[in-house]
């Protein structure tokens, strides 16, 4: 690598003559593990039932390995769910909301629809404390007595809770944590969170189309001592005779899945396995902290979370110097056709800008050979 992936703009660049070597900066799905190849994946499951011994085992397995790299507490329990992160948040809204009130943080488009479920489909009439894009809500605010909703890294907003401490450890309500870009990037801490649901899509770099839902042991009292006073469907329900259904937290799943997709999830987490918890953190804080250089390195760059201490290190959203949508769509066409990035546009609820995934699946390399191809699109789609 030269120094140019740092360098500040200082006129019209030349195309670089380096790419990244896997160009893959979506938030999701997001890039494959280093070595990803799909002749690598076990194929002896394909075509035999999930509910078979061998389908179980490896429905199992995942989960295993999900518990062990998570470093999840024999306390909380972990099922494969359908309808990716999506799913397995309004499984447990639709199975848990209702018993008291409710408060929904949104500072991003997925806690906006959060939002919008708790209001137009449940109507349960919640408390809603919002925060503009690249801001957070006052977390001290939060009414503990009420069960509480929100992102922990927000996907569209590249903002993030810095920690657990704003939540109590004698609070009332239950905590629900969309955490599917945060899990595997940060150490969460699992003693605050009643709720966590995530996908395979994000940090492990698995596919989509598969929700997983953790569940601390508050959760599973709400669950086994209330009912909602709404229908669930059945690919919701995770009660039978008022106990909870724990086949499903056994590899049992409530729907057929993909065997394919969950033993790519098995090679995902058999590559994090190898690297340990603290190895998937350290390559995400790597990552940022190479997006970083080259923010700071260009005027015309900046972070749409200001604040660092709340700033995502996996889904990082940058601001373009005068960019409108025209503009950083043309930024993002250019270098998808030079083979340079791929998918770094910002969400299209979010403010124009640029999304870069910084998670543990990418290369700090790729990061930093990242910087003068930036530079080189911006030019160019100005001069357009």
């Amino acid at each position: 690598m030269t120094d140019t992936a740092t360098a500040p703009v200082t006129g019209a660049p030349a195309k670089p003559a380096t790419k990244p070597a896997r160009p893959h900066f979506s938030s999701g799905p997001c890039a494959k593990p280093p070595g990803w190849d799909a002749s690598r994946l076990a194929t002896e499951v394909l075509g035999r039932s999930h509910r078979s011994k061998l389908g179980k085992a490896r429905l199992q397995y995942s989960i295993d390995l999900m518990r062990e790299l998570l470093q999840l507490p024999d306390t909380h329990r972990i099922g494969i769910v359908p309808g990716s992160d999506t799913g397995a948040f309004e499984m447990a809204m639709w199975t848990m909301l209702g018993a008291r009130p409710v408060t929904t943080l949104a500072w991003e488009s997925f806690g906006e629809g959060w939002v919008t479920d708790a209001v137009k489909q449940l109507k349960i009439d919640p408390v809603v404390i919002r925060a503009d894009y690249g801001q957070l809500p006052d977390l001290a605010a939060v009414d503990w007595s009420s069960d509480v909703l929100f992102t922990w890294n927000g996907t569209t907003s590249g903002v993030r809770v810095p920690d657990g401490e704003w939540i109590p450890d004698d609070r009332e309500g239950l905590s629900f944590a969309d955490a599917t870009s945060a899990v595997f990037a940060y150490d969460i801490p699992w003693a605050k969170i009643d709720v966590a649901t995530f996908s395979w899509q994000k940090v492990m770099g698995g596919e989509g189309g598969h929700g997983v839902i953790i569940l601390g042991p508050r959760a599973v009292e709400r669950l086994e001592s209330y009912t909602p006073a709404w229908p669930l469907p059945k690919v919701f329900r995770l009660v039978s005779k008022g106990k909870l259904a724990e086949g499903v937290f056994k590899g049992e799943t409530i729907n057929t899945p993909s065997m394919l997709a969950v033993e790519d999830a098995i090679f995902c987490l058999e590559w994090a396995k190898s690297l340990g918890a603290g190895g998937l953190i350290a390559r995400s804080d790597a990552n940022a902290a190479a997006l970083d250089r080259i923010v700071e390195a260009r005027d015309w760059l900046g972070h749409l979370a200001a604040d660092p201490a709340s700033r995502s290190r996996t889904s990082v959203c940058l601001t373009v110097q005068g960019a409108d949508e025209a503009l950083i769509k043309s930024m993002a066409s250019l270098l998808e056709k030079e083979g340079a990035a791929f998918d770094v546009a910002g969400y299209r609820d979010a403010p124009p800008g640029l999304r870069i995934w910084c998670g543990a699946t990418v290369d700090t390399a790729d990061i930093e050979a990242l910087g003068p191809w930036l530079d080189w699109a911006y030019s160019t789609a100005r001069a357009a």
